[in-house]
């Protein structure tokens, strides 16, 4: 009895909140799972990871902002060796964020990300830890693109501002390198727990360089990730107007001399449709494109010819015999004869 009583734990001591030391920890240690695995970023698992590293990092920002750890008023010496790593929380929660998969709310993201980004450059820079420039406010993608269309066509680069910034991206990338290997270097002291209070410093403050450059990289990124995504918002509500109708292909289609030949051959190429001669002229006819070489020709002939054309079509189907010997008789002669035989006009 008196075991189970000292073993019984209170519910204040069942339900201890975390440190805030812990939360940071499990926050950065789960961002460099996420960032290092092998795995899609956007399996299951991995969203869950950043999900869970994100609220961890909350909770943690929280708690620094109810316990006042940072001044504007004081200088970098002044702020402890144990709470200089708190000023990695606003970086890590923009690295988390960009690693979230939803493309349905991407923009939203990105730009949460950039907020992330910004705030711990300003934090940086009021401490003085590095020098650089902070980057420029990101305005309204919508109201830049109407300014685009206002000043009319874009204006050529500018050479010299290329070279500055390719400059400063190379001095960003040698600095990073560095700072990496000086990392890599003392990392294994402080992770053992046998480092003095001055390597340790200097861990946090070499790490806080390193996110420096890495959060103005990104910044850059994600502003021109931002003006992608308006784009494609603007085209996609363009292409959401009614289109006009486009004509339907044209099918291919083989040419016969007559009905009969048209069924022969028709039967030995099913996969294309057959025309006879009189009905590809009947079609054109009925365009006002018919072939006639400039001949102009009378309504009521065409009448004529077609009533005419009707009559012996009917005769051939009712099995007339004259009718049909005439068409036997015409076709015997067709083969025997050459076109145009017998025309002697205009030849002399």
């Amino acid at each position: 009895m008196a075991a189970a009583e000292s073993t019984s734990l209170t519910p204040s001591q069942a339900e201890e909140p975390p440190k805030l030391s812990d939360l940071l920890d499990r926050g950065w240690k789960l961002y460099e799972e996420v960032d290092t695995t092998n795995d899609p970023i956007a399996a299951t698992h991995i969203q869950v990871k950043i999900k869970r590293g994100i609220t961890q990092l909350e909770e943690a920002t929280r708690m620094v902002a109810q316990l006042d750890l940072f001044s504007r008023n004081e200088e970098l010496e002044e702020v402890a060796t144990t709470d200089l790593k708190y000023l990695m929380l606003p970086v890590l929660l923009g690295a988390l964020t960009m690693k979230q998969v939803n493309l349905a709310k991407r923009l939203e993201q990105v730009q949460i990300a950039r907020c992330y980004f910004l705030d711990f450059l300003k934090r940086c820079k009021e401490y003085n830890i590095s020098k650089f420039e902070l980057p420029k406010t990101n305005e309204n993608s919508a109201g830049t693109l109407e300014e685009e269309s206002a000043n009319g066509p874009p204006k050529p680069p500018d050479l010299i501002a290329m070279a500055t910034v390719r400059a400063a991206k190379i001095e960003r990338y040698t600095q990073r390198k560095n700072t990496e290997a000086k990392l890599s270097e003392i990392k294994a002291a402080v992770d053992s727990g046998q480092a003095d209070d001055e390597i340790v410093r200097d861990f946090y403050l070499l790490n806080l360089r390193k996110w420096i450059v890495v959060s103005l990289e990104e910044i850059e990124s994600i502003d021109q990730e931002i003006e992608i995504l308006t784009r494609m918002d603007v085209l996609k509500q363009s292409s959401a107007e009614p289109s006009q109708s486009k004509r339907p292909p044209m099918k291919p289609f083989i040419l016969t001399k007559d009905a009969v030949q048209a069924r022969v051959f028709g039967a030995g190429y099913p996969s294309l449709p057959t025309m006879s001669v009189d009905d590809w002229y009947e079609q054109h006819r009925k365009k006002n494109a018919l072939p006639d070489q400039g001949i102009p020709r009378s309504t009521e002939d065409v009448d004529a010819e077609e009533r005419e054309q009707e009559e012996k079509e009917k005769r051939v189907e009712n099995d007339d015999e004259e009718a049909l010997q005439k068409a036997r008789d015409w076709d015997n002669w067709k083969d025997t004869h050459q076109r145009g035989y017998g025309n002697r006009k205009n030849m002399g």
